[in-house]
């Protein structure tokens, strides 16, 4: 038997490779003589670094760069000396959590620090990269990043501009003959899970601003300024995409990306499964357990454990898939209809939320509920 698992993490008790080694375990105590693999499951968003670092035998590189604030702060990325792969969250260097909520606004916030992790990674001979553009802070549309890189933006007094998202506004011209010589080398695959465009009713500004600080007032004047901005990048340097679906992504940064880098925009999920050679053994398997810490509506539309089980049954049908989860909401029931053929919350009794969710004993749940269904596969 081929057991593949792959299980993102149970957030706040178990990381995705903490509750992988824990099925593993059982899965070798029921079936001893099974070909079984581990693999580390993200989708982009937090936790994307350490679990692909060190899931893959990578390493974590801390690095120092500038906030969202424009002051210094601890960072880091992943690295694959393998493939020269680096992995990188935006978060880490440009995240909402790493600005007070009373000091949230958009136009005061930049992607910069994310431009300096870029370079640091290329530098430390990385050409693959792999970003998380999830949880943004910023909605400048990628012009502190592109500053750091080496573009250059002009105001119409021929003064340089500033890297927030305020100074877009101000920008009259787009220099890019000074971008770093090592990018032409790169190549980068962005983690992008919303669709939405870059300006207008359903782009960054309309839609995401406001959750990042920004009142009524400060979102129409940034649509204005990112309009403006796409619009010269169009005309100066032929650059488009303001349309393309994910072009809105972390205020703006999926556009920056596609039009300056030549980026690619992908589901976070299918992105990881190809690059952890996930989706290879999927191919393979015969038994594949999945899941994650709740399983809802929100599971349903793309998140890891269903992009798994999509991918699982696409490749072969009579694949058994599982899904162990802390806890399954009643809207759970449609999984099963997409490729979870079923799916068992760990609890094994009534409990308060803090004792499911301490470590010690979400592992011991989670190793007994694996036992238990193993076991039942086993019989059949």
């Amino acid at each position: 038997m081929n057991i593949v698992i792959a299980v993102d993490s149970f957030k706040g008790s178990l990381s995705s490779l903490q509750a992988g080694d824990i099925i593993v375990q059982a899965a070798q105590t029921i079936f001893p003589r099974a070909a079984i693999q581990r693999f580390p499951v993200a989708d982009g968003g937090e936790g994307t670094v350490d679990a692909l670092a060190k899931g893959l035998g990578g390493k974590i590189i801390a690095a120092t760069v500038t906030g969202p604030l424009g002051e210094k702060i601890a960072s880091r990325y992943g690295i694959l000396p393998q493939t020269n792969r680096a992995i990188i969250e935006m978060a880490d260097a440009a995240g909402l959590p790493l600005v007070p909520p009373e000091k949230r606004n958009p136009l005061h916030t930049t992607t910069y620090g994310l431009g300096e992790l870029i370079l640091q990674a290329a530098q430390a001979g990385c050409r693959e990269f792999i970003i998380g553009i999830g949880g943004s802070a910023t909605n400048d549309c990628g012009l502190g990043m592109l500053t750091a890189l080496g573009a250059r933006f002009f105001r119409a007094d021929g003064s340089r501009a500033g890297i927030t998202g305020g100074d877009l506004e101000t920008i009259e011209s787009i220099d890019v003959r000074q971008l770093a010589p090592v990018l032409q080398q790169c190549r980068f695959h962005i983690a992008c899970d919303v669709t939405n465009p870059l300006y207008g009713p359903q782009g960054c500004s309309a839609i995401f601003a406001p959750q990042k600080g920004a009142s009524a007032e400060t979102v129409q004047r940034m649509d204005q300024a990112i309009r403006s901005f796409a619009q010269k990048a169009a005309a100066q340097l032929g650059y488009e995409g303001a349309q393309l679906p994910g072009a809105g992504a972390a205020g703006g940064l999926g556009y920056a990306f596609h039009a300056f880098l030549q980026a690619s925009l992908e589901p976070g999920i299918s992105l990881i499964l190809k690059a952890t050679g996930l989706e290879a053994a999927l191919g393979q398997a015969d038994l594949v357990i999945t899941g994650e810490g709740r399983l809802d509506a929100q599971t349903a539309m793309g998140k890891a454990p269903i992009g798994i089980a999509r991918l699982a049954k696409g490749e072969r049908p009579k694949t058994k898939v599982i899904a162990l989860c802390g806890c399954a909401m009643p809207e759970a029931r449609c999984l099963n209809e997409q490729g979870i053929d079923a799916y068992f919350p760990i609890l094994p009794g009534p409990m308060s939320l803090q004792e499911a969710m301490d470590p010690g004993i979400a592992a011991q749940n989670l190793r007994q509920t694996a036992e238990q269904v193993l076991r039942l596969l086993r019989t059949v």
